[in-house]
């Protein structure tokens, strides 16, 4: 999906979320907007509305919105819950699907859900969080979310509408218990032979991780190999994961090269979880295990050349025996 202008601008401000648009958008005038935290007198540097309450608590926030184009924008201003894409991006809800996390606890006076705004121009807008007495502990992610409508061109060539985001990231933590911890939900082994029988072979883990816990975390993967009684053993580690937000799962891939092919060869994964934020509570190593298979092929055919090599050598030395060896002649009387 091609990002547009407006979603470039808004990504350039601290804490911002950039939405992709769904179609390419007519050529217009540039329109250029962001989000940002503030007060009633402006934007105030924050990244993101970051808040620890209480269940039952309450409190009026204000959102920046500015217009950096040359002409008016009509925009829509309201609040969405927050999800991982596949790859771990932060991303909010499509316009049309109702949120049911923060974004549903985040309201906007009527007044201000429809906002003009004049060229080169800003209105620091009000809003309520209200936190639900059972809302439950740990963090809920979200977004203040400015759209602007528009019209586009899909890939067959009809009009359709275009719907362009720019926001600011919504980090709550509730009060209460926080449970930081991973669970490895999948694991896939697979083993790449190396021809070459004086080198190892590959070893790809692809594991898919979910976010157990309450509360953001990210970490990083490691894996060891080893053959039986631990021969062989290598341990590689993988990238760091993004943030992943409570509930949300990501695939991730470990590549451990060098791997003798020792038959049978056992994996683990251990990854031990980082809160984003401080937690006040220890996180334990999420760890799995499995088992595959690694056949030393190219080693036993070389193994079967060199003793069909010393063997042919064997008999070609014993039929260069056999044929220099004359019998004596017998002397005529």
């Amino acid at each position: 999906m091609r990002r547009l202008a407006t979603v470039v601008v808004a990504a350039a401000l601290a804490g911002l979320v950039p939405v992709g648009a769904a179609a390419r958008a007519e050529p217009t005038t540039p329109q250029t907007w962001g989000v940002a935290p503030a007060t009633k007198d402006g934007p105030d540097g924050r990244p993101a509305f970051t808040y620890k309450l209480d269940p039952g608590a309450t409190l009026t926030d204000y959102a920046a919105v500015t217009n950096y184009s040359a002409t008016p924008i009509t925009v829509d201003l309201y609040a969405s819950d927050a999800f991982n894409t596949p790859e771990g991006g932060f991303d909010l809800l499509a316009a049309g699907r109702q949120p049911t996390g923060v974004g549903a606890w985040v309201s906007v006076e009527p007044a201000f859900r429809r906002l003009v705004i004049p060229p080169k121009s800003r209105m620091d807008v009000p809003f309520r969080l209200a936190v639900p007495r059972n809302a439950t502990p740990g963090d809920h992610a979200g977004g203040i979310v400015a759209s602007v409508a528009g019209t586009g061109v899909s890939a067959d060539g009809n009009r359709v509408r275009v719907d362009r985001r720019a926001g600011a990231r919504i980090y709550l933590r509730v009060t209460g218990e926080v449970t930081p911890a991973f669970e490895v939900e999948r694991l896939d082994l697979d083993y790449t032979t190396n021809l070459n029988p004086a080198g190892g072979g590959l070893v790809t883990a692809t594991y898919r991780i979910r976010n157990t816990g309450n509360v953001r975390l990210t970490g990083r993967p490691e894996s060891t190999v080893a053959g039986p009684f631990g021969a062989g053993r290598r341990t590689a580690r993988a990238d760091p994961l993004p943030e992943l937000l409570p509930g949300s799962e990501i695939t991730t891939t470990v590549r451990i090269t060098g791997v003798a092919p020792l038959v049978r060869l056992s994996v683990r994964l251990d990854l031990v979880p980082e809160p984003v934020a401080a937690q006040g509570a220890d996180a334990a190593t999420a760890t799995d295990t499995a088992a595959l298979w690694a056949p030393p092929w190219p080693q036993a055919a070389a193994a079967l050349l060199l003793a069909a090599g010393v063997w042919l050598a064997v008999r070609l030395r014993r039929a260069r025996r056999r044929s220099g060896h004359h019998p004596a002649e017998g002397k005529e009387s």
